[in-house]
């Protein structure tokens, strides 16, 4: 059995003009990348296709929610603590 997997939401961040941010899934021997709004995993290691759908699925499902998160991010604040 796998141990629970993480997940972590990076900071709003500016590329190519468009706002966005990274979306990380873990566990312990896998981990993805994926970026919001579009919803899409970028990099991925140990998962399969049909699980990465899922964890593309998870981003559209609850897109307001992990843009929300990222945006009460401050990295300023975060380094100051």
């Amino acid at each position: 059995m796998r141990d629970t997997m993480t997940m972590r939401v990076s900071s709003i961040v500016k590329k190519d003009g468009k706002k966005l941010a990274y979306v990380t899934f873990e566990d312990i021997d896998r981990s993805a990348e994926g970026v919001i709004p579009v919803c899409k995993i970028m990099k991925s290691e140990g998962f399969t296709d049909e699980e990465i759908g899922l964890l593309e699925q998870y981003m559209k499902d609850n897109l307001e929610i992990l843009k929300n998160m990222a945006a009460d991010l401050n990295l300023l604040d975060a380094l100051r603590k």
